[in-house]
């Protein structure tokens, strides 16, 4: 008998290509479409935005003969994802909220659906490779451009073990031709640029209207704490930014430090937002069971950057300390450090504040 997968289906071109791959393989398919964003936040017109891809996954999965269903997880994804969001932001820190939507929902509350209603294993459209090698479950980047490894990497083996990704082996535009060959009716369906609960991404106007109390304003200090100037609130800034800061200089002057219990944002010249040296809380082990002694690996300490090589040294209970060869610029606290050997993925960890600091 083969495998019963439930697949996750946002109404996009991944996930309706991963589900038609699994049909054709001969699996026992059905479709989830899990509603997330809290109807109190949304206007109507988002509202009828979510309706809407619940509607275009609804219509995969008739042109495919497979059942769909659509649970409402709202309160748990606001609890798991948007709290922490929310919270981050007040701290100081520049959060991830579709590595920890993964993490905690995807990959978590979806999954012990899954497997309380009789189902072997989930099924999702990421771009990434799972292996079985040598009695483990691992996790590889993909071959593909789009690679999204960086987001899984704060994966367990368990979850790992239950997980089936279809498109390891092809890419993007593959996947988009494959849909259309199909006559799936979201094939030309464009891509989402956007945090899934964050129309525009304006997330300070999110923060706004969502975040109950927020930081007030306070000082811009430099490196050497002078003042010089007011901030409206840590909320509204990141590490590495220069625009939008409110405040001009005979040369430009970027966010190098905020700290949420002085309320101050600290600005420095471009080569004050270098760093080697890196210190990661929340570390997940995937290649290994526990890291006892110093490794080199390669790192990326954002989705976009490119892994370059440090030597991660454990420190405590899931923590750990990256120190890298070459500087980073703008390592932002809250932000996911992915940890790779090879094309292997070792784990993660998240960018502890006070990192940026040290070189």
């Amino acid at each position: 008998m083969m495998e019963k997968l439930l697949v996750g289906m946002s109404g996009g071109v991944d996930s309706s290509a991963a589900a038609l791959l699994l049909l054709e393989a001969g699996y026992d398919v059905t479709g989830m479409t899990m509603r997330l964003k809290p109807r109190h936040m949304l206007t109507a017109e988002q509202a009828e935005a979510m309706d809407r891809e619940a509607a275009d996954a609804a219509a995969v999965c008739k042109v495919l003969g497979i059942p769909h269903i659509v649970p409402d997880f709202s309160a748990a994804f606001e609890e798991k994802v948007i709290g922490p969001f929310i919270d981050a932001y007040k701290n100081g820190e520049t959060p991830n909220p579709c590595f920890l939507c993964n993490q905690t929902i995807k990959f978590g509350i979806m999954l012990d659906w899954a497997l309380e209603h009789g189902f072997d294993k989930i099924a999702t459209g990421h771009y990434a490779q799972i292996v079985e090698e040598n009695g483990r479950t691992l996790l590889k980047k993909s071959p593909d451009k789009k690679d999204q490894s960086y987001f899984l990497s704060g994966l367990t083996p368990h979850q790992l073990r239950h997980t089936r990704i279809p498109l390891t082996h092809i890419g993007k535009e593959e996947a988009r031709a494959l849909a259309e060959s199909r006559g799936l009716p979201v094939a030309n369906k464009p891509d989402s640029q956007e945090i899934c609960f964050i129309p525009g991404n304006d997330y300070v106007q999110f923060l706004e209207r969502f975040g109950g109390e927020l930081p007030g304003p306070g000082d811009f200090i430099s490196s050497a704490g002078e003042t010089l100037g007011t901030h409206t609130g840590i909320h509204r800034y990141t590490i590495g930014q220069r625009k939008g800061l409110g405040i001009t200089f005979g040369e430009p002057r970027f966010v190098t430090a905020m700290d949420p219990v002085q309320n101050t944002v600290t600005l420095g010249r471009n080569e004050d937002c270098l760093t080697q040296t890196v210190n990661i809380r929340n570390l997940n082990l995937i290649l290994v069971d526990q890291l006892t002694e110093p490794l080199w690996v390669e790192a990326k300490v954002r989705y976009a950057a490119k892994p370059d090589r440090a030597r991660l040294t454990p420190t405590g209970e899931n923590t750990a300390r990256l120190e890298f060869e070459t500087p980073q610029r703008a390592v932002t606290p809250g932000q996911v450090a992915a940890l790779y050997q090879g094309d292997y993925v070792l784990g993660s960890g998240i960018i502890c504040r006070g990192s940026q600091t040290e070189r």
